[in-house]
């Protein structure tokens, strides 16, 4: 039997658990639909970040922060498959690399796209960001909503979780990881 064939049997039997009729009319192709998205849901299994952001490296005198805010995301709950739903801001502090702007929200795909908790997702980015351009410093902040605790559970609506992930100067130096937090605190203002 082909994987696909068989992660097609496997949503008839979920459907059939909750009381449904995987041949009613509506149903019919909803096994192939479910696992379509499911490849592309979980696409970040097939992506590597390390190789998205090595394709836009790029030499640079510039030693300023540089702040990408507001990447939505989707990602799902590792412990229920639920929706996590949310804003990722990313800053580096380069150290003669910058990187192509539209590799850090790249990065926050592949990570979001994988099974996850918050908290590991967020120290992924960081990571992979620090370990790849190698900056002075990396500061991530991730701020999501999360489907298992209002669809079910505790059924606590527009609840946020906030985390971080600080490295180098962010870690080290107060006035670096003040103004991070105050630029990202701050009204957007004009958008382009």
């Amino acid at each position: 039997m082909s994987k696909e064939l068989e992660f097609e049997n496997a949503v008839k039997t979920m459907m059939l658990h909750v009381g449904e009729d995987p041949d009613r009319e509506g149903l019919i192709k909803t096994p192939e639909r479910v696992r379509k998205a499911f490849e592309f849901i979980y696409g970040g299994y097939n992506e590597n970040p390390t190789e998205i952001l090595q394709k836009a490296l790029f030499t640079s005198s510039n030693d300023e922060m540089v702040l990408i805010k507001d990447i939505e995301f989707y990602s799902t709950c590792e412990h229920h498959l639920l929706p996590i739903i949310g804003r990722v801001h990313v800053a580096y502090i380069p150290d003669g690399k910058v990187v192509g702007l539209s590799k850090i929200p790249r990065v926050v795909n592949v990570f979001a796209r994988r099974m996850q908790i918050q908290e590991e997702l967020t120290e992924q980015i960081a990571d992979s960001i620090m370990s790849t351009i190698e900056p002075k410093g990396v500061a991530v902040v991730v701020q999501a909503r999360h489907m298992c605790m209002e669809m079910r559970g505790v059924e606590k609506i527009n609840s946020t979780t906030t985390s971080s992930a600080l490295r180098g100067l962010f870690k080290k130096d107060q006035k670096t990881r003040s103004e991070f937090f105050s630029l990202i605190n701050s009204p957007t203002g004009t958008r382009y």
